[in-house]
């Protein structure tokens, strides 16, 4: 049995709870309580799991006191265990009010083929879960969920390597951090050579994140768990005070929540210049602050398309990022990609410079949503659609890249446009180009001429009939 199989067992248990009036989301989160008991029994470290309270403790129990055992092992563990277990656990608290359906969850969760699933990893297998609520629209969850593919192309053009601390101060699901992790594992050659200081730093330092959400960032606690990352993933709001401490990073990849602060309210955090209800353009701000002002940190960041023209603050803010970053790259990205169909996005790319003033001097453009056909549920995004961006973003002479798709603007350019970048699209074929219709009033006169001749001739031709 391999992962997907594995996957689309546990999502079908979600049948299961439909009587209790459990959301998708909230069983996903229900799930979490009790694979981690029965993920650390098979991974044998159960040692740290306060004894009692462990998964043959679980699933011996049945009925009443099966429910009753739930809901103390929930309130144990989140209030006297230690570490992660405990940021887990904490203020945990069950949906389930039918015993017998907690009873058929924990049976098939059993039954399931856990050698295969450890062979397959299992933090694969919880990723696929993940997933698997994101794409299922009734759950909202695809508002936090990046598409696994973008996720890996940034990290792939970001290039994180060993010794560098990377952040995704929105970090959802840590999803981002996880690709940075198996990125630098793959093609670093030292990193399984690392001694035991640097291999401790990867494992407990390197990779960090802050999420507002308290389940999701249970979520993440757990996501980077069966990844065997122990960095610090910090429960707050980015944007508050509590923000201003994230800093000094070599790597940001992210993808900020859309939309305004609740009430129009503006950002808590006095560290930034410009302060607006715009989530984005305030976590733009957080972004390239947070960077390590030494001509090497770098971002990559999703953005929609008002970060682009939005006027006043908005526009102080790009003027802001193209003095103190060389924001050398924006990828265009189709629709279609994220749960809202209709939300247009970008990935700004940029390198933070070692002074704050003209750091950027072109910006390159690359349009991957006009002239595309329409991704979602039935046409996934596919990693082999970014082969031509990637060909583009990584050639060693960017002028002698022979791609329509592929745009550069100067600095110059830029503020003769009025500071704007919602640059870079190509002509919509499937947008009539007036400019190649004839002319209105030129038609209306020919017409009128053959009309007036049309009649000459008629008229001709009656003279002729009354001649006759």
């Amino acid at each position: 049995m391999n992962t997907q199989e594995i996957v689309a067992k546990l999502w079908n248990l979600c049948n299961v709870l439909r009587d209790d009036g459990i959301t998708y989301h909230q069983y996903v989160t229900e799930l979490t309580y009790i694979l981690f008991l029965k993920m650390a029994k098979e991974t044998g470290s159960e040692v740290n799991i306060p004894a009692g309270y462990r998964w043959d403790d679980l699933a011996e129990k049945d009925g009443l006191p099966l429910k009753k055992f739930y809901k103390e092992l929930l309130q144990h563990l989140g209030e006297n265990s230690t570490g992660r277990i405990r940021e887990i656990y904490q203020g945990a608290a069950s949906n389930i009010d039918e015993p017998n359906n907690l009873k058929k969850i924990i049976t098939s969760i059993d039954e399931l083929d856990w050698y295969s699933a450890k062979e397959e990893e299992l933090g694969n297998l919880y990723e696929g879960l993940l997933e698997k609520n994101a794409n299922e629209k009734k759950s909202g969850a695809g508002q936090y969920f990046t598409p696994r593919v973008l996720i890996d192309v940034m990290t792939k053009l970001v290039k994180p390597q060993v010794g560098e601390r990377c952040n995704d101060p929105a970090c959802g699901t840590f999803g981002f951090m996880i690709s940075a992790f198996m990125y630098v594992k793959k093609h670093s050659n030292d990193f399984m050579d690392c001694d035991s200081d640097q291999a401790a730093f990867e494992y407990n330092e390197a990779f960090t994140g802050c999420e507002l959400v308290h389940d999701t960032h249970r979520l993440a606690l757990m996501n980077a768990m069966l990844h065997d990352i122990n960095g610090k993933i910090t429960l707050g709001d980015t944007l508050s005070e509590a923000g201003k401490s994230l800093k000094d990073y070599d790597v940001v990849l992210t993808n900020p929540p859309f939309g305004t602060k609740r009430g129009g309210e503006r950002a808590s955090r006095d560290d930034l210049t410009f302060l607006t209800s715009n989530k984005q353009l305030n976590f733009l701000q957080h972004i390239y602050r947070s960077l390590k002002n030494d001509g090497k940190a770098r971002a990559a960041v999703v953005l929609p398309d008002n970060v682009l023209f939005a006027d006043g603050d908005g526009e102080k803010i790009r003027c802001d990022l193209l003095d103190k970053c060389n924001l050398h790259t924006i990828l265009r990205l189709p629709t279609g990609i994220f749960y809202a169909q209709g939300v247009k996005t970008n990935v700004l790319f940029f390198t933070r410079g070692k002074t704050d003033k003209g750091n950027t001097q072109e910006v390159w453009f690359y349009d991957l949503r006009t002239n595309m056909p329409s991704f979602g549920k039935t046409n996934p995004l596919k990693s082999a659609d970014f082969d031509d961006f990637i060909k583009a973003y990584e050639a060693e002479d960017r002028t002698k890249v022979a791609d329509e798709r592929w745009q550069k603007f100067t600095r110059e350019e830029i503020a003769a446009n009025g500071n704007t970048l919602d640059l870079g699209l190509i002509k919509d074929d499937s947008i009539i180009d007036y400019e190649d219709l004839p002319d209105p009033v030129e038609s209306a006169e020919n017409a009128a001429d053959e009309l007036e001749e049309a009649v000459d001739l008629l008229r001709a031709v009656v003279q002729e009939l009354k001649a006759l």
